[in-house]
């Protein structure tokens, strides 16, 4: 019976089987790289094209914020000038008051009392002098708080000097308005007075 000698053959198939898989192999990693270089360039590509959205988002926000800075310097400027026009227009409502409380002062004065100083402090009015006794301060006292233009008389000081026969006196009395939100204040001053002329 004849042999036959196989081997060959089999070698044959083995590196036919060989290739086959190291080309499977070879086309499987070319397949990988494409598609990892694809995936790359794909979010290159995305990732580039949200950081031009965020570089304008970031020129719109501060655009945003600069008008926004305007608008609060606009807002700043314009509460700036209404004050100044609402202190303007109180001092011109009040400028006769302060001929008033002059006049007022001058006339409620009693004989024997003598000033030498007189502080404004916003609306209140510190009085420092000298009184031939105690019983003229307190007339001052209550001609100011029956005047029209002055009220609340507070006494802080009064002394008697030992190098004279008078006595130094320092007291507080509180203007009277007629601005708007001070008409009750001055309501009552109207009040006071109108009361110490019926006395009178």
């Amino acid at each position: 019976m004849p042999r036959i000698n196989l081997l060959p053959h089999r070698e044959s198939k083995r590196r036919e089987r060989k290739l086959k898989f190291f080309v499977a192999m070879a086309v499987a990693a070319g397949a990988g790289i494409v598609t990892a270089g694809a995936l790359y360039l794909l979010y290159g590509s995305m990732i580039e094209s949200q950081m031009h959205r965020n570089d304008q988002l970031r020129v719109q926000i501060k655009k945003l914020d600069k008008q926004i800075e305007e608008i609060n310097d606009l807002e700043s400027s314009k509460q700036k000038f209404i004050a100044r026009m609402e202190i303007i227009e109180k001092l011109q409502r009040s400028r006769p008051e302060i001929v008033h409380v002059f006049d007022t002062i001058v006339r409620t004065l009693p004989e024997g009392v003598y000033l030498t100083s007189v502080e404004q402090t916003d609306k209140r009015l510190k009085f420092q002098g000298i009184a031939q006794s105690s019983t003229r301060v307190s007339t001052f006292m209550r001609n100011l708080d029956g005047s029209q233009w002055l009220h609340n008389p507070e006494l802080l000081v009064v002394e008697t000097s030992k190098t004279s026969s008078g006595s130094s006196f320092t007291l507080t009395a509180d203007q009277v308005t007629t601005s708007s939100d001070d008409n009750n204040s001055g309501k009552r001053g109207m009040r006071k007075a109108s009361a110490g002329a019926g006395a009178q």
